[in-house]
């Protein structure tokens, strides 16, 4: 048998037919989300949405064509010179970008444009695989620690900058890699902590509830321990520093911009402001309710068609999903959702490279950070932070990164014999 037939078999062809399923079934719903039942257009109108992002596909066929011919070294080799590629974009993006809404986020020349935060996943993606696959590295040293992270703020402080809260929030889904190859779990069990009180504090409009709450589990600790001096010590000072974070987080949250601090209140108060801040999920949410289990039909749905929901065809796609093929239609799509993860992960454990496996793992963390955030976004359980839903959402830069991160994983995955040879 040729190498050639040899690598072509190793090609994990369930992981591309459920990207081609689910890239058909959002370039649908992009039709759907713009469709004009007065002045109808093609679907292949090159005028609205649909046609242009047609034409985006095509682009990101032809990414997956040049990948898929590409030696599988090629990508490890210039992990680092694409990770300092991007990072200038990054750097320049806020002098040279073209702003929108308050925001700095594309460069390029006419309509050919590019959002460098978008791509930067992939090439940070390669940057963590590169430095984690040396034999000397460990996880579990503070110093191994802090050079992974500086990998990761490095970018997202250049992306704050533009700013992009939801493209910046993505990066901490490094830390489901993290987790994988052994990071300590302490550190999981304190960020969950830290969580749940910035919830809590969130929540709660009055601190002194929070307060009052840690004080009696404080008590409640003390009366139960044995050595009671050094509880009472331990648990006053762990009471100070969360009651101290609450009213630091109350801060920090008041200098945010004050669409921001709306979307955060509206997460816990949907009826807080029903026509402004909370309009966006408030019609999300009743275009998925109104769906029912079998939906209203394909462009068919009346909020899509009276343009309740903003931005229908980028962040909030989902809702015309929900709307048109109703819980039927939602949990077939999340079914192939969960289906690819699940076939990332399978394929993330067979690796016998470690910078492959690394790889794998980042972008599993990634594809399924997006995943989770824009459904809970769109149904009201996450603040709106413009988080678009992996090869659904209308838009090039997104189509193309996820693409190319994908892609370069099912290349490193056909490869692993050779890889494994490279090891010994």
């Amino acid at each position: 048998m040729r190498q050639d037939d040899l690598y072509i078999n190793k090609i994990d062809w369930i992981t591309i037919a459920i990207y081609a399923v689910l890239l058909l079934i959002g370039w649908f719903n992009i039709y759907a989300a713009v469709y004009d039942e007065q002045f109808p257009k093609s679907i292949f109108d090159l005028s609205i949405n649909s046609g242009q992002q047609l034409v985006r596909i095509g682009v990101a066929v032809l990414i997956i064509l040049l990948i898929m011919v590409a030696d599988y070294r090629l990508f490890e080799n210039l992990s680092w010179i694409l990770y300092f590629l991007f990072l200038g974009f990054l750097i320049i993006t806020p002098f040279i970008g073209k702003e929108v809404n308050g925001q700095t986020l594309s460069i390029g020349f006419g309509s050919l444009r590019i959002q460098p935060a978008e791509f930067a996943k992939f090439t940070t993606a390669l940057a963590l695989a590169k430095f984690m696959e040396r034999p000397s590295f460990d996880l579990s040293q503070v110093k191994h620690q802090l050079q992974a992270l500086a990998i990761i703020m490095l970018p997202v402080f250049f992306i704050m900058l533009q700013p992009d809260t939801g493209t910046a929030m993505v990066f901490s889904a490094f830390f489901i890699m993290f987790y994988r190859e052994g990071m300590p779990q302490r550190y999981y069990v304190l960020g969950l902590t830290f969580i749940a009180i910035s919830l809590l504090a969130l929540g709660i409009e009055n601190n002194l509830y929070l307060v009052v709450g840690v004080a009696a589990v404080i008590f409640l600790l003390i009366m139960i321990g044995k050595k009671k001096i050094s509880r009472i010590i331990s648990f006053a000072i762990l009471g100070i520093v969360i009651i101290g974070y609450s009213y630091s987080l109350d801060y920090v949250v008041s200098k945010l911009p004050e669409h921001q601090q709306n979307r955060i209140m509206v997460l816990f108060n949907p009826d807080l402001d029903p026509l402004g801040a909370g309009w966006n999920v408030t019609q999300s949410k009743i275009a998925i309710g109104s769906g029912g289990f079998l939906g209203k039909g394909y462009l068919e749905g009346t909020q899509t068609k009276f343009d309740f929901v903003p931005e229908q065809h980028t962040d909030f796609i989902f809702c015309t999903l929900g709307e048109e093929f109703g819980w039927l239609g939602s949990l077939i799509v999340v079914t192939l959702f969960c289906a690819l993860l699940v076939r990332l992960v399978m394929l993330a454990e067979r690796q016998k490279n470690r910078f492959s496996r690394v790889y794998g793992y980042c972008v599993i963390s990634i594809l399924f950070f997006h995943f989770m955030i824009n459904i809970a976004m769109t149904i009201g359980l996450f603040p709106v932070v413009g988080i678009p839903l992996p090869f659904f959402s209308y838009g090039g830069s997104s189509l193309w990164s996820f693409t190319i991160l994908l892609f370069i994983f099912i290349k490193l995955d056909s490869h692993r014999i050779q890889l494994l040879g490279r090891m010994g």
